[in-house]
């Protein structure tokens, strides 16, 4: 939008890491750093920002922050050290990423608040993050390796706002990952009766609940033998004693959530047949599926049901501040239970939840929903600034 002004803005903090994670100086050089815009209308008040950080992606080219800037809120977009690349990410290492920026923008830039806005996979970070500021307890990666979260001092926000967000990265694979693979090195060897694209498969949507919990279970079992892998792998790896400390895989066939072929499943108004990274069959076995690539440790951090820490819902209960929570009514990527579960669950005395009709996951084509987000977010904060 024009009038705007975009700041890059660079935070870099001190870590040293066992081995080298990421490229881009981020701890091989003992420090990380991050990157990211401060969008701004001239003249902008310094009482409030809302900070944007997501695990792996950055959301500066979202229509979102621009429109939240327009209407006079700054927006930070931050990515975290492992921006457009989640093969080796600690989701306990984002947190101390979004605490160094919550720090920046007080300290440094300084805003009098900080807003936490969770979009997509943000949300449960937003959560995860504030559940630590308020009541630290990490001292440790689900992997048994040292994270100070107890020790970081971090900052907690002065509010949340949950959009268009997921419960989790953990919760979203154990929906979407497909229980026809039977060997983790063949993805060619399926079990028919799970194989959701398959022609030969005896019935189509609406799928019947006796197999569709079927369905669901063997969902999770793959999910666990995979866990169950991963972690007999990192055990023998420090059995062996030697420099090799890590290692990494690849997951195959890791969409197929009947869900997108079956509107009645957890109905809302998305498109059938299609879902935010286009066709499903398509998105099941291409290279940006849902963790296809991912490190032993990164697995147990992010994609382990049994193991992760950054739930959504149970990150909430632990949450005091201020909390907005919006759901999109045509999302084609989270969930439709998702928002309301999360918002039931939070922990903070002044919530409120709304639903856009219509809106897909990025306001993809629709300036109508996308202006009625920022004015539910623009009366929300301006009621909390008072």
């Amino acid at each position: 939008m024009s009038g705007l002004t975009h700041q890059w803005v660079h935070i870099a903090y001190r870590e040293t890491s066992a081995f080298t994670e990421t490229y881009g100086f981020s701890g091989s050089q003992g420090a990380v750093n991050l990157e990211g815009l401060l969008i701004s209308a001239p003249g902008a008040s310094r009482e409030v920002v809302f900070l944007m950080m997501h695990p792996s992606s950055t959301l500066q080219l979202l229509p979102l922050p621009p429109a939240l800037a327009a209407a006079g809120y700054p927006v930070l977009c931050m990515g975290s050290r492992y921006a457009k690349n989640d093969t080796a990410l600690i989701m306990e290492k984002v947190v101390l990423d979004m605490g160094a920026c919550v720090r920046h923008a007080k300290e440094v830039l300084g805003f009098e608040r900080v807003i936490l806005m969770g979009w997509s996979g943000g949300g449960s970070l937003a959560l995860f993050y504030q559940s630590q500021a308020e009541h630290p307890t990490i001292t440790q990666t689900p992997a048994g390796d040292p994270v100070d979260i107890v020790g970081a001092g971090l900052i907690p926000a002065d509010g949340v706002v949950l959009e268009a967000a997921h419960r989790s990265r953990a919760q979203c694979l154990r929906d979407w990952i497909d229980p026809s693979v039977i060997d983790e090195a063949d993805p060619d060897q399926r079990n028919p009766s799970f194989d959701l694209y398959a022609p030969s498969l005896p019935f189509s949507a609406p799928y019947p609940a006796d197999w569709l919990a079927a369905y669901r279970a063997a969902q999770l079992a793959r999910l666990r033998r995979i866990t169950d892998r991963v972690k007999e792998t990192l055990d023998e790896l420090r059995r062996r004693g030697g420099a090799e400390l890590e290692r990494g895989f690849v997951t195959h066939r890791t969409l197929a959530d009947p869900r997108f072929l079956d509107g009645s499943i957890d109905p809302n108004g998305r498109p059938v047949g299609r879902c935010y990274l286009g066709v499903p069959e398509t998105v099941n076995s291409g290279p940006v599926g849902m963790a296809r690539f991912s490190t032993l440790r990164s697995w147990l951090s992010q994609w382990s049901i049994d193991d992760s820490r950054a739930d959504g819902e149970a990150c909430a209960r632990q949450v005091s501040v201020p909390l907005l929570a919006i759901e999109h009514g045509a999302d084609d990527a989270v969930p439709q239970p998702d928002i309301g579960l999360m918002f039931a669950a939070a922990g903070s005395a002044d919530k409120e939840m709304h639903v856009i009709p219509g809106a897909n996951h990025y306001f993809q084509g629709q300036p109508v929903p996308l202006q009625a987000s920022v004015l539910l977010v623009s009366d929300w904060v301006a009621r909390q600034l008072g």
